[in-house]
């Protein structure tokens, strides 16, 4: 086992010890990734990786058993397809001490079946949980080697939005300007991993993907994108303007930069999440455009894109130095344009400092 596992399981079961968790149950995913560095191919036969406060093991399909041998020395409990996955998991939950755990905790993303394989397993009385206060607690702040990979893709996203500006022209669609920004990733040998480019009415829908709607003179242009490599990923959001800016433009933009200034001013360790929120909505709030606002203020990142924290109006989570996340207010018209201003930062002792070197002005095109 690797040095970077040996002490992450060691501080899961710390967590495990304050929390009286007797048991956490892992499926193939970023949680295992987290632990081990590595997950089996997943599939519909069950795998799990079983913790308990002393000893861990797998439930391992047979099928996946010798290509993730290469990965962990980790005991496996073997199952083949004539078999079934029954009398291993109990031996699992055996070999590790765990067949009456008292409190489980479940991998909140792991399939359905697994989860209900493994509670049928348990005692009835055996309260059920998931991840947030042991595995997920630890997953929010980031390590160092975290962040060096967070920055890189950072960076790698920082110079395909310059790649979009550069290339952004009336008459092309919204697809070829986002089949440039998904080439730029690949030159750098990130996986693309999604696109939105909103121009005009497009850019007040938030999750608007890529069209072939032609971009035109005049319109404003969300440009929403992420790529993936060495694991992490990135997301940023700049936006485009092509010829002279649609009518009030510059003026909500203006909003939307001082939402994400209070944001990022209100955000420090030791202050609940939903304050940070707080903070980008009463900009927008007070400047007569609430309504217009409609979605949370930001979310955690790591392995996943989108992981805690979540920055909501009614997240309680306490921010901590270490945690990821982003800032991304927005205010969206219907029928005329959208803006949207994304920085993911990682929060230190004194403050967020902010992954991208991009400044979140707008790129005018100038015809």
């Amino acid at each position: 086992m690797s040095e970077q596992s040996t002490k992450r399981l060691a501080a899961l079961r710390e967590k495990m010890a304050a929390t009286n968790t007797g048991l956490i149950a892992i499926g193939p995913g970023s949680h295992m990734d987290w632990v081990l560095g590595f997950h089996p191919h997943p599939d519909e036969r069950p795998c799990l990786l079983l913790i308990a406060p002393e000893k861990e093991a797998f439930l391992m399909p047979v099928l996946n058993a010798e290509g993730s041998r290469e990965f962990t020395d980790i005991e496996f409990f073997n199952w083949a397809d004539a078999d079934g996955p029954i009398e291993a998991l109990n031996q699992t939950l055996a070999a590790i001490g765990a067949t009456a755990p008292g409190k489980v905790a479940l991998d909140e993303t792991m399939r359905a079946d697994f989860a209900l394989l493994l509670i049928d397993a348990l005692p009835a009385d055996t309260e059920r949980t998931f991840t947030p206060e042991t595995l997920g607690a630890l997953r929010m702040r980031k390590d160092s080697a975290e962040y060096k990979k967070l920055k890189m893709n950072a960076g790698i996203a920082d110079r395909a939005i310059q790649t979009a500006f550069s290339k952004v022209k009336p008459g092309m669609t919204e697809t070829d300007l986002a089949a440039e920004i998904r080439a730029h990733f690949s030159s750098e040998g990130a996986s693309p991993q999604f696109w939105i480019v909103g121009a005009g009415g497009n850019g007040a829908f938030p999750h608007h993907s890529a069209s072939e709607r032609v971009i035109q003179e005049g319109d404003a242009i969300v440009i929403d994108i992420g790529g993936r490599k060495q694991g992490f990923p990135s997301d940023i959001t700049r936006m485009a303007v092509i010829g002279q800016p649609p009518e009030g433009y510059g003026q909500i933009h203006s909003i939307v930069e001082k939402a994400v200034q209070a944001a990022l001013k209100a955000a420090k360790p030791g202050v609940p999440a939903k304050e940070v929120d707080a903070a980008a909505r009463g900009v927008i709030t007070d400047a007569g455009y609430g309504e217009y606002f409609v979605h949370r203020t930001g979310h955690g990142m790591g392995i996943d894109g989108h992981e805690p924290p979540y920055i909501t109006a009614t997240s309680d989570t306490v921010l901590e130095e270490g945690m990821v996340f982003s800032i991304e207010p927005g205010i969206y018209l219907p029928g005329r344009f959208g803006i949207r201003l994304e920085d993911i930062v990682i929060l230190r002792e004194d403050g967020p400092e902010i992954l991208s070197s991009l400044p979140r002005d707008v790129h005018v095109v100038r015809l």
